[in-house]
């Protein structure tokens, strides 16, 4: 603004008064001033002018009141004051623009053309994706299923949400685009994200059950073993595949459709104060291979005062013929006669195989001698699983610590029991 107008309006005494007055350049100095600082409202001046408003008076004001968009603003007031009868020299002056640029305005509303007037230049507009009523009508969108837009889909893509906005959602008076979908889904915190399959027990008794089983372990004495026991198989002898270093340009490759060479089911037990596995070969898995580690485990550690079996729901793991044949092992006079120690069952949470230590194990040694295999006998195999925990036992022998502190070759998790552990190799599939 020019110095000579800031000192006519800084000398300001009067108020206007008279409208006989009006044609004052001093006087119009002072309204307009005065119109701008909202000291006075534009209805009374049009009424103390005795001026019809403006068709467009009402969308002219609506856009006075937002100061966070100064170019609408701006036009806006220029267009009421023009009405007003303001001379454009005098306006081009107070507001620092050009005659031109006052009378396309004119131009503009005499053609209706009021999204000129009101229109933003593109540094002066708020993104799409900022704006409120663009993301309150994708939330709402995005809350619904695509079935109660008739979509036979179970969950929304970008666009699928960007044409049913676009056809069935009134409020917008523009067509959004799949940036500015996106752009406002990202803005509002949202994200396509994959569900992650959680591990969970329906067992009623589940927290009760890992009560005891914690207990156990906190309170082993050293004349106490804790064993993880499971079944492994049955597997297939066949050509397997895996994770293998090729050279470039080669892909191994795997048939499908094979014959198989024999299987292999192995019974195992993870002692977990001394890390030591123990494991027989079986042809079925049931209640009388249950009672057979029983005794074998029983002898083995036949100089121990408890043994404590931990294992999953399967069912020829508490049936009545084993429980019986249990009793039969844990009876006084046989365990004094032979000095065997007391078994004393933990069992996990129903379907809690994810909490079994030896899964954990058993995921090691598939990695090791199992993938990228191809024995040709089941005797091979066995002498490949015989070598592999032949090492495993030495090594914790030569190095004796709880199974927990030292990740044997590659197995899924530290092999001890943890109410956070996953111990199943959900990529290792033992049934084949």
């Amino acid at each position: 603004m020019p110095m000579k107008v800031n000192e006519i309006i800084a000398r300001e005494s009067i108020f206007l008064e008279n409208s006989r007055l009006w044609k004052s350049a001093f006087l119009q100095m002072v309204m307009l001033r005065k119109l701008e600082k909202r000291k006075i409202t534009w209805d009374y001046a049009f009424s103390e002018l005795g001026i019809q408003k403006p068709d467009d008076y009402d969308d002219l004001l609506r856009y006075l009141d937002k100061p966070d968009i100064k170019r609408s603003q701006q036009k806006a007031l220029l267009a009421l004051a023009m009405c007003l009868g303001f001379k454009t020299h005098m306006l081009a002056i107070y507001f620092d623009v050009s005659t031109r640029y006052l009378r396309n305005i004119m131009l503009q509303r005499k053609r209706n053309n009021l999204d000129f007037i009101t229109g933003q230049k593109y540094r002066d507009r708020i993104p799409r994706h900022l704006r409120e009523d663009v993301q309150s009508i994708v939330s709402k969108t995005l809350h619904e299923p695509p079935s109660a837009y008739g979509i036979n889909r179970t969950t929304w893509t970008i666009n699928l949400l960007t044409s049913t906005i676009n056809n069935g959602s009134p409020g917008l008076d523009f067509k959004v685009t799949r940036s500015n979908v996106s752009h406002t889904i990202r803005a509002m915190g949202y994200r396509f994200r994959k569900t992650k399959e959680v591990l969970t027990s329906n067992d009623p008794d589940y927290k009760e059950k890992l009560r005891k089983i914690t207990r156990t372990l906190q309170r082993l004495g050293p004349a106490d073993r804790f064993f993880s026991i499971d079944e492994y198989g049955p597997i297939s002898v066949r050509h397997r595949g895996g994770k293998i270093l090729t050279p470039d340009g080669v892909r191994p490759v795997v048939q499908q459709y094979q014959e198989s060479k024999g299987k292999i089911i192995m019974t195992a037990a993870l002692e977990l104060v001394n890390n030591q596995v123990s494991y027989f070969y079986s042809q079925k898995k049931d209640s009388e291979e249950m009672v057979k580690l029983a005794d074998f485990l029983q002898k083995k550690y036949h100089h121990c005062r408890f043994l404590y079996f931990s294992w999953d729901a399967a069912s020829w793991h508490s049936s009545r013929y084993f429980m019986s044949e249990l009793k039969k092992l844990n009876d006084p006079i046989y365990r004094n006669d032979y000095q065997l120690p007391k078994i004393v069952l933990r069992p996990l949470p129903a379907r809690a195989q994810f909490l079994n230590v030896i899964e954990s194990v058993f995921s090691g040694m598939s990695r090791a001698v199992i993938q990228n295999s191809n024995y040709s006998s089941t005797r091979e195999m066995k002498a490949a699983i015989d070598a592999y925990f032949s090492e495993r036992n030495d090594f914790f022998r030569r190095y004796p610590h709880r199974a927990g502190n030292k990740i044997w070759g590659r197995e899924r998790v530290k092999p001890s029991f943890s109410v956070s552990n996953n111990c199943k190799d959900k990529f290792v599939k033992y049934r084949h």
